[in-house]
């Protein structure tokens, strides 16, 4: 078959799909404003499109939804040149948060279009207002959150089909859409993310970071320090965490941008900020961060970790989680709905309150001095992920959804 990928990062989610489908043979062509990167998948070929610039004077509500517009005219100028040069896709996949899909079709109105829905956004019961500390003040928050579905509503409005990794991403959106989304679970793979006795025994370093030998060792991880995943909260409870275990040293991962909200009203960074709260009642000499950790080291810290910290709004869940219990790590979770997908309170996980300081400082100190009981919460873990998240079985359920869409 052919495939036409369409991600403005390239490989987006689709790296270890492609390597399945390079392996048996498929024919795939990648359409990214990503810069080439010759090692990354270098036996499939990109056409790069050109990043548009903001246009001036936009209102700031549609912001999203005019990048949206220029990215998918973008696209569709790459998706002709392919066309002339004879490629016509059996299949086009791609993510439909940025709009690149929107005028695919016009290119190519045989192709079947399979979208990644990641998240459809709503004024109350998820993210927005979720975190009291960091309400709206203008009084226009449900409004911008309309607004930034609209990107959403166009990609629904193709009548494509969709697919998403969650049953908690899945019903976010509207009901009479939910027909066309397929819930499809991304893997991890179970055979290089795994528990190690080794590991756990050993010590583990970093550049300037160096954890001893049988050494407690709490970890937090995330993309960028911020409070979606729930940073402020989690450095609230390291004092508590630190006085009650005098023993333990913790390790954070995670840059110091924003993915998710916005940085400080006031400047600065959220590693800044909640430093000059709570940086006098720490022990600097116990707390290391580091901003980026390749993943082999990633994957061993996961290994040496006594604890692991994850936290987040409801809202799209981190790749680190489904790592972490592939792990076998002993997880303290937040009890929000996208993690009660995967984590049950006391049967493979603690599951603690968001917004409590405290509480996440309680179990993690008794998972810290439990090891039983932390050992037992590992294994389960490890033993959700085999089963629901291994990455084979994944990449077979996602190509029988890809075989039925392009027999249609």
């Amino acid at each position: 078959m052919k495939y036409l990928f369409v991600h403005q990062s390239f490989p987006g989610q689709y790296l270890h799909y492609i390597k399945w489908l390079r392996r048996q043979g498929h024919e795939v062509v990648f359409i990214t404003s990503a810069q080439p990167r010759n090692t990354l998948l270098p036996d499939v070929r990109r056409i790069q499109y050109i990043q548009p610039k903001p246009l001036k004077g936009v209102y700031s509500g549609v912001d999203d939804f005019n990048q949206a517009v220029l990215r998918a005219e973008a696209v569709a100028q790459a998706a002709s040149s392919l066309k002339k040069l004879g490629y016509v896709p059996d299949i086009i996949i791609g993510h439909h948060g940025w709009g690149e899909l929107l005028n695919i079709r016009d290119i190519f109105p045989d192709s079947p279009v399979l979208g990644y829905f990641e998240f459809y956004y709503s004024p109350d019961g998820l993210d927005v207002g979720f975190d009291t500390e960091f309400l709206n003040p203008s009084g226009t928050a449900a409004a911008q959150v309309r607004l930034k579905n609209a990107v959403n509503l166009q990609a629904l409005a193709l009548e494509q089909h969709g697919q998403t990794p969650t049953l908690f991403q899945c019903n976010t959106y509207p009901s009479l859409f939910r027909k066309n989304i397929s819930v499809v679970a991304e893997g991890v793979n179970l055979e290089r993310c795994k528990p190690s006795a080794e590991k756990m025994a050993e010590s583990w370093s970093f550049e300037q970071v160096h954890i001893k030998k049988d050494v407690p060792l709490v970890t937090y991880v995330s993309r960028n320090l911020e409070p979606y995943r729930g940073f402020h909260s989690f450095m609230r409870a390291l004092p508590t965490i630190l006085r009650q275990n005098p023993e333990c040293e913790v390790v954070i991962v995670g840059g110091n941008s924003v993915s998710y909200g916005a940085l400080p009203l006031e400047g600065g960074t959220w590693k800044k900020r909640l430093l000059r709260e709570v940086g006098g009642l720490l022990d600097n000499k116990r707390i290391h961060f580091i901003e980026y950790l390749p993943y082999d080291f990633f994957v061993s810290l996961l290994q040496r970790s006594w604890v692991h910290v994850y936290l987040t709004y409801p809202f799209v869940l981190s790749w680190s989680l489904r790592e972490a219990m592939a792990a076998g790590c002993s997880i303290v979770a937040s009890d929000t709905a996208p993690v009660r997908e995967f984590l049950t309170e006391t049967v493979n996980g603690r599951l603690v309150s968001f917004l409590k300081p405290l509480e996440i400082a309680e179990k993690v100190v008794e998972l810290l001095e439990d090891r039983e009981q932390a050992f037992r919460l590992g294994r389960a873990a490890r033993r959700e992920a085999e089963i629901s998240m291994d990455l084979n079985l994944c990449l077979t359920h996602y190509q029988e959804l890809v075989d039925r869409i392009a027999r249609k």
